[in-house]
Formats: structure tokens, sequence, C-alpha cells
């Protein structure tokens, strides 16, 4: 399935360039100096984020989840920034894969990942035109949800494990990368212990099998496309964590951006005056 080796390779784009703003910002660090006019507007900057984080932490806390998204964009609910979190309820755990599996920034996903399909001629036998799209998006929906009720809900609540990512958020970036692709085989307990990853393994096998064998293209019923299929969705799920671990360290990235062009008005305002 080419279109799902083309979705497996649309993160790795972000992991780059995740690795380089990570390794500059730790660099530059060090020579990086503000000026003393600043230091009153940083300070209060930080002290905003601090309060922000602060916030975000509180009510996962609270709630067991988070209302985080990736980039601002994709869900991120079953991350949390904190280990001090209730066990999720099997309640909780459906409410939240599907909460996630039809946020609204899902629906343009897929369409974008049938388009390449498409473009691809990826799956022959859904054929082409505006048919052929719908049969893609429909798989791509398909695909995506099942794995998300099978690995983030069913399965966990079978064998009551924790469908959470526990972000690691300090240490060197290969440490904190090799934990996050970790926790694809690790996984916590409702009771807080760790064991084998059994609702990640196992249940992206199973939504593998159904999707192979019901709605997609008879040509690809095999049992190596549905290998292939079961590969790409461990390796999706794997890239995701890693840039999961990371998100924090760009959201604070990317609002510092913010704070010199804020900081520079506030400055010209008052030399105005």
């Amino acid at each position: 399935m080419k279109s799902s080796i083309t979705r497996l390779l649309l993160l790795p784009v972000i992991a780059i360039w995740l690795a380089a703003t990570s390794t500059a910002q730790q660099t530059a660090a060090p020579v990086q100096q503000s000026p003393p006019a600043d230091t009153s507007q940083a300070a209060k900057d930080h002290a905003q984020d601090k309060s922000k984080n602060n916030s975000n932490i509180k009510r996962q806390e609270e709630t067991g989840v988070s209302n985080d998204r990736l980039f601002y964009t994709l869900p991120n609910f079953l991350t949390v920034e904190t280990r001090n979190v209730p066990p999720l309820t099997p309640k909780q755990k459906f409410w939240v894969v599907t909460r996630g599996s039809f946020d609204y920034v899902v629906y343009p996903w897929y369409g974008f990942l049938a388009g390449i399909s498409q473009l691809e001629n990826s799956e022959p036998g859904y054929g082409q035109g505006a048919a052929g799209y719908g049969k893609r998006y429909g798989a791509y929906f398909a695909d995506g949800t099942i794995e998300n009720y099978f690995t983030g809900a069913i399965l966990p609540v079978v064998l009551r494990e924790d469908p959470r990512f526990y972000q690691l958020g300090k240490g060197g970036f290969w440490h904190r990368t090799g934990y996050a692709i970790s926790r694809i085989f690790v996984t916590r307990t409702d009771a807080g212990g760790e064991r084998f990853n059994t609702s990640e393994i196992v249940g992206s096998a199973i939504s593998a099998g159904i999707s192979t064998y019901s709605y997609h293209p008879k040509g690809d019923r095999t049992l190596p496309n549905t290998g292939s299929v079961w590969g790409t969705q461990v390796g999706y799920d794997t890239l995701t964590i890693v840039v999961k671990e990371f998100w924090p360290d760009i959201r604070r990235k990317l609002r510092r951006k913010r704070e010199p062009s804020s900081g520079a008005n506030a400055a010209t305002a008052n030399s105005t005056e």
C-alpha cells in the first residue's frame, strides 16, 4: 500500500525538524543573552508560560487527560506531562478515543491522505474519479478509527492497561527519543505498574486484519499486505509518540518567537510617547 508508506513518511519530516530545532536551541542557549531593556518583559512572559503550564498540569491531574493539540491542531488528548493523574475509567477511555477520532481536524486530514492515495493510484481496485476518492477517504477514516478504538479503548479496558503517553520531559534528545520509542512496547497498567504494551501491538494487528479483509480491495486481501499495514501503523504510532515527547519544547520555542516582536512593539510605543 504505497499511500500507507507515504503517510508514514510524513512524520519523519516533522521529527527531523524537531531534532534540528531542539539541537539549535540547546546550542544557542549558552551564548544568547537578553538585552537589559527586555528583562522585565522576558520575566513576565516566562511567568505567563509557567502559569499556563501549571494550569495544564493541574487540569491533567484533575481529569486524567489533556486538552492539548500537536502543533495547535492534531488531537493530543492522551498525552500527559505529569504522572500524578488518576486512572482512567472504562467510560473515560472510550470517551477520549471517541473525542479524538471524530475531532474536526481529522476530516480534512483523512481527505489529504486520500488525495495522495488517489494521485499515486494506490490500491487500484478503488478506481479513480469521485467514486474512487470517496472509497479511499472512507477507508482511511475507518482504518484510523478502528485502530484508535482497539489500541486506546477496547483492549485497554479488557486488559486494564493505561492508553496514555506519559512524557519524560527531561534528559538529552536521544535519551528522550529512546524513552518515547520504548513506550510502544511498554505501557502502564491501571494499577500503576508496567508491562508489555499488548494494546498497541496486538490492537494494531487486529485493526490491520479487520481493514484488510473487509472493505479494502480484494486484490489486497493477503497476509503479507496485512503484515505491511500492521508494520506501517506501528511505525506511524512510533514516530507520532516521539513528536509528542518533544511537543512541549517546540510549543515553548514557538511562543518565545513571538516575544521579541511584542517587546519591540512595546518599546517603540514607549519611545513615541
